[in-house]
């Protein structure tokens, strides 16, 4: 199957934002609102979303400003904003929560984010806690500490070069290609994404994956994952919140599951008392998409069991 809906919603920040929607085959327990990462887009959740529907879950995803089908005049591709651009990306993601709350009124929302996508969904947490029921934050790393403020210095040095509306030219050298050639005999500069070669090269042929992010999109997203560095951050978060954070061992991006750890080190350090967390051995980045795909789906559907129960 695929999306039961696809459709354009207007954000108060002003954009258009491109909605799929997979209804539950049967019996409606709870919502999954789901975040995408860097350089993709929502419609490559479609598999996830089948699964969830099975098992009586609602699926949202959107596409985020500068990516896939949503657009607004501050955002081509490759952007999220003139300015502001997290806090009009967090927006975006309470207007999608809205909707969520209107169509169905009082089922719990389970937040769930990938890499970008779990900075999104931390940043839109550490505001909105409230609203959440639960949170799945997968393949980020909140860990950058000094390198982020380095590649801030980097992209400012850029933006004063170059202006903040073109691509940055160092930071994919620093981090996607660095990290495809980090791979033991790699094929392409992709397969840090995934050991299944079918879904690199699906990713490799989707004119809206892996292009390069503007200066400013890069300062926005090393801005979001910083703030999910910060402890302070997390003050009126309730402790007793849901948690899942998961990873893969063979991740460049999360520092080799360093980033998950350090993640839920610093959780249970702050008080936090029901989170999880796994990295998982041999995975790659993308979760989703990995040869181990129908044990990491299960494992959330069964930590979403419990959560519902709690």
């Amino acid at each position: 199957m695929s999306f039961s809906q696809q459709r354009l919603i207007r954000s108060p920040t002003g954009a258009d934002l491109n909605l799929f929607v997979r209804t539950a085959e049967a019996g409606q327990r709870a919502v999954i609102q789901i975040n995408h990462g860097l350089a993709e887009h929502a419609a490559r959740y479609d598999r996830f979303a089948d699964f969830l529907a099975a098992r009586g879950f609602h699926v949202y995803v959107h596409d985020h400003r500068g990516h896939g089908g949503t657009r607004a005049p501050d955002a081509p591709l490759g952007r999220f904003a003139d300015k502001d651009g997290p806090a009009r990306v967090i927006a975006d993601v309470d207007a999608v929560h809205d909707l969520i709350a209107g169509e169905h009124p009082g089922l719990p929302v389970i937040l769930f984010g990938h890499s970008m996508g779990a900075s999104v969904a931390l940043n839109y947490l550490l505001r909105h806690a409230p609203r959440i029921h639960a949170a799945a934050i997968w393949n980020g790393n909140f860990s950058q500490g000094l390198l982020g403020q380095v590649a801030l210095g980097i992209l400012g040095w850029e933006r004063m070069r170059l202006g903040s509306d073109v691509p940055s030219r160092l930071l994919p050298k620093l981090t996607f290609q660095a990290w495809g050639k980090a791979v033991p005999n790699h094929r392409t500069l992709f397969d840090w994404l995934s050991r299944d070669e079918a879904e690199v090269a699906k990713y490799i042929a989707d004119p809206l994956c892996g292009w390069d992010a503007s200066i400013s999109m890069w300062r926005d997203v090393v801005s979001m994952a910083l703030n999910g560095g910060r402890d302070a951050a997390f003050a009126n978060v309730r402790r007793d919140l849901p948690v899942a954070i998961v990873g893969g061992e063979k991740d460049p991006a999360s520092d080799y599951g360093k980033g998950i750890d350090h993640l839920a080190r610093r959780m249970r350090a702050m008080g936090f008392s029901n989170l999880v967390s796994k990295v998982y051995a041999d995975t790659r980045h993308e979760s989703l998409n990995e040869v181990n795909r129908d044990v990491i789906m299960a494992d959330f559907a069964a930590w979403a069991d419990t959560v519902l129960k709690s």
